[in-house]
């Protein structure tokens, strides 16, 4: 006989609590449950079941098999479902949080193209500037750019971007132009106010010592697109990402601060919660967007 469908008799007659109700659970006869415990039993060597003529309970070596072989089953029920969910198609209310000037500039021009290609999923977009949690706070997945602090979340690398202190002409030719990072102290900064090191720009130096810079900020906001506009006033010195500043710097509206400079890279990355696999719906847009950005990042931004 099978062993999963012995195990599986042996589990429902222990949660039934005796073989008649096992044998409607399992919508087979009586005689058949009784048949595939007794041959569990005949093949283990051992007596798995108390059956008086009131109850059946599990012996004492019966409870402790019924444990692993419940985590058999369970494990069976799962891989029978993954299987079943892979093969469906991606469906239902997709919630993602990302970057506002990520979101609106990147990510919201592609969404038209994957709800064409997948119809029957929804998208709510959640815009904001923060860091959210995502199973907390009832995301399916999220954006996040630079370095991971979530070891716990899945991730999965979309495509890069560098940084650069920028600010316009007019800045460089009112306050003059840094020509290493101590002269920082003497300028204008703008600061993302997000950050989770606070007012503190990490930067390499030429001769490749990471150094960090902590300084007051001229200005300080919570979003990356009102510091460009800020640079573009001649307001001051940013530290932003090219995805933001490329077309400004093309434009000619910005420069490099300190071009001497190397530049830092940073990976985006879709980040998604843990678990044994993967909701079609949030590995549809994961792929999607995985091949959306396949030719873009700092070669093109």
């Amino acid at each position: 006989m099978d062993r999963l469908t012995e195990m599986e008799a042996f589990a429902t007659v222990v949660d039934q609590g005796g073989f008649t109700d096992a044998a409607k659970k399992m919508g087979i006869s009586k005689s058949a449950v009784s048949k595939h415990v007794s041959s569990l039993e005949a093949r283990l060597g051992a007596r798995l079941l108390n059956r008086t003529t009131r109850r059946v309970s599990p012996t004492e070596i019966g409870l402790a098999y019924y444990d692993r072989a419940r985590r058999v089953l369970n494990d069976a029920g799962e891989a029978d479902a993954l299987v079943t969910s892979m093969q469906s198609a991606p469906s239902g209310l997709l919630r993602i949080s990302v970057a506002t000037d990520f979101g609106v500039n990147h990510l919201s021009p592609e969404l038209g193209e994957f709800l064409a290609e997948f119809p029957d999923i929804t998208v709510n977009m959640v815009l904001n500037n923060r860091y959210v949690e995502l199973i907390s706070e009832g995301f399916d997945m999220a954006i996040r750019i630079g370095e991971l602090e979530d070891s716990t979340l899945r991730a999965r690398k979309l495509t890069e971007t560098t940084k650069r202190m920028i600010a316009s002409p007019a800045y460089f030719e009112k306050y003059g132009r840094p020509q290493r990072i101590d002269d920082l102290n003497e300028h204008k900064l703008l600061h993302y106010s997000n950050q989770s090191s606070g007012n503190v720009w990490k930067l390499t130096a030429p001769s490749g010592e990471k150094r960090q810079v902590r300084t007051a900020g001229w200005l300080t906001v919570n979003d990356g697109q009102s510091l460009l506009n800020a640079c573009v006033a001649g307001l001051g010195i940013a530290y932003l990402p090219s995805y933001l500043y490329h077309e400004a710097m093309e434009a000619g509206l910005v420069e490099d601060a300190i071009p001497e400079l190397p530049q830092e890279t940073q990976g985006i990355y879709a980040v998604y919660p843990p678990g044994r696999f993967t909701q079609p719906k949030v590995r549809a847009f994961i792929d999607f967007l995985v091949h959306a950005f396949a030719e873009k990042g700092p070669q093109v931004w």
